[in-house]
């Protein structure tokens, strides 16, 4: 395999690192950055998007017919852990959750006028967007099977949802929406994706759930659906593939939160190591101490584990695979990744780990969801193990050049 990246790629992440390190890291110090739910204030975040886009640096993740850089997943493997150098940086580049993945299922689904009418104003950065699956029980988690809200048929040909969504991400600022509603019992073709606007009658958020935080723009939200009309011409794919949209868009976007996140976990390692360089106890510097050295040693490890593991995910994507079996192995890793070495960086740091002198308490509060998002570690070690009995010896086995995606 060859790991080498091109010399084009590689000034796209160092122009990434630069714009990272010369405007966003500064603001992380300020108090008065931050909005009432501990992300960065929407007024210096417009600034700093303006820079971006001015930079050239913005939706790297999209075509360049579709405004962005086309650089493949591939190459958001090798950036997006240099955005996310920074708590505040995703969100400059627009390329945050859940943004990030609705552009990436927009652009891979829809019809010349939806990416005109939908996918075209959040490139832009006019508006942002949610994804509408997740249910309280008894509905659908992890298991979409297990949906309750429906949409049903109306005498002018549009369709009517009924039901209640939450934990949708983004939901109080969003302004397009897409939506999954069951239309039948069927397990294959019984569930269709619909986008809206927030201005349609007929829906309402119920509330925005307190998180353990920090939260994303917009929160975590409980959504109601009381009759909300969506005409036809607003199904993507068509009516019954929305099981097939939902794969289209949480595949992809699983692995830019693995990018993301191994960027804050270097983050977290590099807080630490300059602590640890400078910082002495017994006559000792905390950096020649074998117990520092062992748990640093054991992050830098899980961290290119990790790295690895996303690599082989994006370029299974790229060259026209599914990549469910990578996807989920990274997911795992990334996010149990993270959450220690927010934990670790903590411990290094004492009790100014656990202040607000640094990011670290912000990061570990964040770290704690990335093992439930998009599928608690459980679910894909289950995953993992159905391609096991199903492939058995073969689960280990290498592509062979000329084999069919």
């Amino acid at each position: 395999m060859d790991f080498a990246i091109s010399p084009e790629l590689e000034a796209l992440r160092a122009r990434i690192a630069d714009f990272v390190a010369a405007e966003i890291l500064p603001h992380e110090g300020d108090p008065q950055a931050y909005d009432a739910h501990e992300n960065i204030r929407a007024d210096l975040l417009a600034a700093l998007r303006a820079k971006a886009r001015a930079a050239g640096l913005w939706c790297l993740q999209l075509k360049r017919e579709s405004g962005g850089l086309g650089v493949g997943r591939v190459g958001m493997a090798v950036c997006y852990p240099q955005m996310n150098r920074s708590i505040f940086g995703p969100v400059v580049f627009n390329s945050a959750a859940p943004d990030d993945g609705n552009m990436m299922m927009f652009e891979a689904v829809g019809t010349p006028d939806q990416k005109a009418r939908w996918l075209a104003p959040i490139v832009a950065g006019r508006v942002r967007s949610a994804f509408a699956m997740t249910e309280p029980h008894p509905g659908g988690g992890s298991d979409p099977g297990m949906m309750l809200t429906r949409a049903e048929a109306q005498p002018n040909g549009a369709y009517r949802l009924y039901g209640r969504k939450w934990f949708i991400t983004g939901a109080e600022e969003a302004a397009h929406f897409t939506v999954i509603a069951r239309m039948s019992d069927d397990p294959r073709t019984g569930l269709t994706a619909f986008a809206f606007h927030r201005d349609a009658p007929g829906w309402r958020i119920l509330r925005r759930i307190p998180i353990m935080g920090p939260e994303e723009h917009g929160g975590h939200c409980e959504l109601e659906f009381d009759g909300l009309e969506i005409p036809p011409q607003d199904i993507l794919l068509g009516v019954g593939r929305g099981l097939k949209v939902t794969q289209i868009r949480l595949g992809p976007a699983r692995l830019t939160h693995c990018m993301r996140w191994l960027g804050l976990a270097a983050r977290c390692v590099e807080i630490a190591r300059d602590y640890a360089a400078e910082r002495h106890g017994f006559g000792v510097r905390l950096a020649d101490r074998e117990s520092v050295q062992l748990m640093l040693g054991r992050l830098a490890m899980e961290i290119e584990i990790g790295h690895l593991l996303v690599m082989k995910a994006a370029w299974e994507l790229d060259r026209g695979g599914l990549a469910r079996k990578e996807v989920s192995m990274a997911k795992i890793q990334a996010a149990n990744t993270l959450h220690k070495a927010a934990d670790t960086a903590i411990q290094i740091n004492g009790a100014r780990g656990y202040s607000k002198d640094t990011v670290l308490e912000w990061v570990y509060r964040y770290a704690r969801q990335a093992r439930l998002v998009d599928g608690a570690d459980e679910v894909h070690q289950m995953v993992l193990n159905r391609f096991l009995d199903k492939e058995q010896g073969d689960f280990w086995r290498w592509p062979v050049a000329g084999g069919v995606a």
